[in-house]
């Protein structure tokens, strides 16, 4: 009897729970749909190489988030795949003059799923800090390969690669053309993260980050999907390290530090790790406080200033800005 008569009220509260959901859905569709209008006039007043070098970073804190943020993994080697798109991308464009823009960048991101795939099969049966560490050792033996390569022109880095033509019609030495094509990368890839956070696979992921023995009980195989994880991510990281040697038109020693692995990390946790748009506004914070403190007379405190950033928002916003933004959001307009 009691079942029957709270039927109704389980009834309700899955209509309000649907509900919730597809006001979530149009709020996440109104918001995709403003930023890509503000980045299309975005350069016609903002500088377009410093929107460039924006998008590439914030691709990938999103492809670092994908791993962290839903399968739970903390890897200190990313800039492993960032610098390893970036100079395969920088060689192959530099020694066949011939090839379109487009094929380099595709060759430097497929370079980077390949060494994701290495890391993973030795990194992804540990866990925690074993995990993290293994892949901050693999990233350091690929930083000390690319010091010595005589391709990545060691400390002075890959310089003087061409930008080259897109699909052979469009010129991508105009900064114009070039934003554009950046931008087209940037809602591809996170378009795609976006599609596997939500599929089942990703569904999948979330249950192995939140708890990973029940997961196993269920009959997943825990090693393959975080290994696929892991590859994406890598691979999607490499995409923004080609994209941004191209853009720049150099592939250098910087990317491939474990500083950088640092910095996306501070990227993602200033944002909101697990959230869609958190690895975005953080790393719009990061790039744009490099950028214009570096060249001002607080240059030599940017790190500092960085860091102290990083201290207040993990003690006043644990769950990032946007995570705090989004819990304000759901309490105050349900």
């Amino acid at each position: 009897m009691s079942e029957v008569l709270n039927q109704p009220a389980q009834q309700q509260r899955i209509g309000v729970e649907r509900e919730r959901r597809r006001a979530a859905s149009r709020r996440n569709k109104l918001f995709f749909a403003a930023f890509v209008l503000l980045a299309l006039i975005a350069p016609f007043g903002i500088y377009p190489v410093f929107l460039m070098k924006l998008l590439c970073f914030a691709l990938f804190a999103c492809a670092f988030n994908l791993l962290l943020g839903y399968a739970g993994l903390l890897s200190f080697g990313h800039a492993a795949f960032l610098a390893t798109g970036g100079y395969i991308t920088g060689f192959v464009l530099t020694e066949y003059s011939g090839l379109s823009t487009e094929l380099g960048i595709l060759a430097g991101t497929a370079a980077s799923a390949g060494l994701g795939l290495i890391f993973g099969v030795l990194a992804i049966r540990r866990q925690g800090i074993y995990f993290a560490m293994i892949t901050l050792a693999l990233a350091q033996l690929v930083f000390f390969m690319y010091m010595q390569a005589n391709f990545t022109g060691g400390e002075n880095g890959l310089q003087g690669v061409p930008r080259g033509q897109l699909f052979g019609l469009i010129d991508l030495k105009n900064n114009l053309n070039m934003y554009y094509f950046v931008l087209a990368v940037f809602i591809g890839g996170f378009l795609l993260i976006q599609r596997t956070i939500h599929s089942p696979y990703g569904q999948v992921l979330k249950a192995i980050r939140e708890n990973e023995p029940r997961a196993v009980s269920l009959g997943y195989n825990v090693d393959a999907h975080k290994l696929l994880a892991f590859v994406l991510s890598a691979a999607l990281t490499g995409l923004a390290g080609a994209t941004k040697t191209v853009v720049f038109q150099l592939a250098s020693l910087t990317d491939a530090h474990w500083h950088m692995s640092g910095e996306v990390i501070l990227m993602t946790l200033l944002g909101g790790v697990g959230t869609v748009l958190g690895p975005f506004v953080g790393a719009s914070i990061v790039v744009t406080l490099q950028t214009y403190l570096s060249s001002g007379p607080l240059g030599d405190w940017v790190h500092v200033i960085l860091g102290v950033i990083f201290v207040v928002c993990v003690l006043m916003f644990r769950a990032g800005l946007v995570g705090w933004m989004s819990k304000l959001i759901r309490k105050n307009f349900k």
